[in-house]
């Protein structure tokens, strides 16, 4: 699967406990993350991350981008709710295409448990379907 990380700043510690308890459900996945979160997460586990550009630079564009293009699976995206993000646009925006395209996306810890138990039991296995038959660009 593929799955990208993104996390406020009040929210980094949090997001970096999280994937240090379950490094074990997302080692053999491909990941992404925006800058710092990206960097805190690979010193904190021996998990590799491509990391984009901090999200008020273009991060979340960055993976929003992936998910337009059907190349993201599942997103955990740690929001601080009591702070004004001045990317606010960019947030909705990233949120919206995870609608429209049916992708999953975790908000808060809770949420984000749930769906990395899931991905443990083998749930979003329909997703590799999604990306077998994925049509190619023809020559």
């Amino acid at each position: 699967m593929k799955i990208a990380f993104i996390a406020h700043d009040r929210k980094k510690d949090e997001m970096v406990n999280f994937v240090t308890a379950y490094e074990h459900v997302f080692q053999g996945h491909e990941m992404y993350s925006t800058g710092t979160t990206g960097q805190r997460i690979m010193e904190a586990t021996s998990l590799n991350i491509h990391r984009f550009m901090s999200g008020p630079l273009g991060g979340d564009q960055q993976i929003g981008a992936l998910v337009a293009q059907d190349e993201l699976d599942l997103i955990i995206f740690l929001r601080d709710p009591l702070m004004a993000q001045p990317h606010e646009p960019d947030i909705s925006a990233l949120l919206r295409l995870c609608d429209v395209y049916g992708i999953p996306v975790a908000t808060n810890i809770a949420t984000a448990e749930i769906l990395v138990k899931a991905i443990d039991r083998g749930d979003f296995a329909w997703r590799d379907l999604v990306h077998k038959y994925k049509p190619g660009i023809e020559e």
